[in-house]
């Protein structure tokens, strides 16, 4: 060993100063970091302000005893591995020391290379650890990000700040066209946050009319108005610890926006009909589709709740700007779609996933998941057909019929134009399976790369959009 060893730092415990001159020595040699402690105390001391990957530690030792030091270090850190030195004869205590949590011992006289091995299986021990941790913690990220579905270099951007900014507290403004996913991306947030185990609550602005919006967001008392039989929550008091989503904020009026700035500067309100002051502890994340910069110059939108609500502010793509997420999202939509219709369509035809890749998508996410899921319910046979789903992605000439029909619709273009479109559909359908990569996709194909490479220039296919695409042959 070894170039390794250096990165591991050791705290080597005995009060003979000759056994620390030796340890420290013998394990240099081997390229280890070495701090020596002449005590328990000093130890602990040291652990308070450095981290150690292993602890060698004497049994004996003036004062508080190795035996009980074991107890201390592991309240201050259960990870770090320690390996006690005990003299002959006192093989109980040593074996006392391991069912405290030590993780192995040797006796003095000890052999360097017996040393050694305990010290290597130790350290990667402590490794392993290090790397369940770091597998459990992307797992747990990957969950906080719920529903999410994205791999494009666009989303990847959006999933580092979610990450970023779920730990804090900070107000967050997710800005996107309608159907991106602004409620999934919210959901992350709190999921990664450390509210996540209070409540994640949503309303959506647009939806609740103007004269009830107030009592929506504060609650009212009984009486306070007609049909108030009774006292109710708002969603600020229902969010308490928690987060609360303000879906569609823009279409807020001037008069509610002005309530909403003050409960968000004070986090206090009263209740409609109340004079009992209410404080609460939410975390605000607000969305909409509308462009808010421009709203405040038009006079729409205070600049005040403006500025209060954007703090971090998180711009979601649309799907056109993200096009080679499409055969990742269509994988996970018919899936879905299979799993709640009690379906089993396998896969898409190549010419459905090229009409899917070439289509503008306007309603964006949601309207890919909308429109895989209509054709899953009309389409018959286990190959998702482009004859499933509506115009505008099917051709209005192509019937809906299925099976032969789908090439039928074709009867009005010439000879060479139908044979153009299927050669374009087969090399897509190739190319999405080969993770766009040439050379795979003329193995497949049959043919050669330089083949391949002469069709996507001819067919003007944008290799970089496509992604793999997991079929079943």
């Amino acid at each position: 060993m070894h170039a390794e060893s250096s990165k591991y730092d050791i705290l080597a415990v005995d009060d003979d100063p000759q056994m620390q001159f030796f340890l420290k020595e013998a394990l240099e040699r081997q390229q280890y970091a070495v701090t020596v402690a002449g005590s328990a105390e000093d130890a602990l001391a040291a652990l308070k302000t450095s981290k150690f990957d292993l602890i060698l530690m004497d049994i004996r030792l003036p004062a508080m005893s190795g035996l009980d030091a074991v107890n201390e270090i592991q309240k201050i850190d259960l990870r770090t591995p320690i390996i006690v030195m005990t003299a002959h004869g006192t093989r109980d205590t040593a074996l006392e020391a391991v069912r405290r949590g030590a993780y192995d011992y040797f006796t003095k006289p000890f052999r360097l290379d017996e040393m050694e091995i305990v010290i290597r299986r130790a350290l990667e021990r402590r490794r392993l650890m290090h790397e369940v941790e770091r597998l459990r913690e992307q797992l747990l990220t990957a969950g906080r990000r719920g529903r999410i579905v994205g791999s494009s270099r666009p989303m990847q951007e959006v999933l580092r700040l979610i990450d970023r900014v779920g730990s804090t507290d900070s107000t967050v403004l997710i800005l996107g066209e309608s159907g991106t996913g602004k409620e999934l991306i919210a959901e992350a947030i709190h999921e990664n946050s450390a509210r996540r185990a209070r409540p994640l609550v949503k309303l959506n602005c647009a939806a609740i009319p103007e004269t009830l919006l107030e009592s929506e967001l504060f609650g009212h008392e009984k009486g306070a108005f007609t049909g108030a039989v009774g006292r109710k929550l708002g969603k600020f008091e229902q969010a308490d610890g928690g987060t609360l989503l303000l879906d569609e904020i823009g279409d807020m009026t001037l008069a509610t926006q002005a309530k909403i700035l003050r409960a968000l500067q004070e986090r206090e309100f009263q209740r409609v009909g109340g004079i009992q002051t209410i404080k609460v502890d939410v975390r605000i994340v607000a969305s909409t589709n509308k462009d808010l910069e421009r709203a405040v110059r038009e006079g729409t939108f205070r600049d005040d709740l403006y500025y209060r609500l954007n703090v971090v502010t998180v711009h979601v793509p649309p799907l056109r700007e993200r096009r080679d997420e499409i055969p990742e999202l269509a994988d996970h939509f018919l899936a879905d779609a299979n799993s709640r219709l009690g379906r089993a369509v396998t896969r898409l035809a190549p010419d459905t996933l090229a009409a899917l890749m070439e289509y503008g998508w306007p309603g964006n996410v949601r309207e890919l998941r909308n429109m895989i899921e209509r054709a899953v319910v009309v389409n018959d046979g286990d190959v998702l057909l482009l004859s499933s789903f509506p115009p505008p992605i099917r051709p209005a000439e192509m019937p809906t019929n299925g099976g032969q029909g789908r090439w039928d619709g074709l009867q009005n273009l010439s000879l060479d134009e139908k044979v153009a479109q299927l050669e374009r559909a087969f090399v897509v359908d190739a190319l999405a399976r080969a993770g766009g990569v040439q050379a795979a996709a003329a193995r497949l194909l049959g043919i050669t790369e330089r083949s391949v490479w002469h069709l996507v220039k001819k067919h003007r296919i944008e290799v970089s959009r496509l992604k793999a695409q997991r079929v079943e042959s």
